[in-house]
């Protein structure tokens, strides 16, 4: 397994982890930890999309990290970390 495909799959097993939590009710939408897994997820996704080429892709995770990084940061500055 080499360096680039490492780093996607472990972008991949992110979003899986916080899509399973959330689905078995472990972690809340609205949680920092939540959208923190994901916008780790997303931005190894974001390397990876740009290793193999693929704008879709790459555009899809920037989305995702664009929205989960505002989720982020709001809970920061409004709420503070729980």
């Amino acid at each position: 397994m080499d360096f680039n495909f490492a780093i996607g799959v472990i972008g991949l097993f992110l979003l899986l982890i916080s899509f399973i939590l959330n689905s078995i009710k472990k972690l809340n939408q609205e949680s920092f930890n939540y959208n923190l897994i994901n916008l780790g997820g997303a931005g190894f996704l974001i390397y990876y999309a740009f290793t193999i080429d693929s704008l879709p892709f790459l555009i899809l995770e920037s989305v995702w990290a664009v929205f989960a990084g505002y989720k982020v940061m709001n809970i920061f500055f409004t709420k503070g970390i729980k």
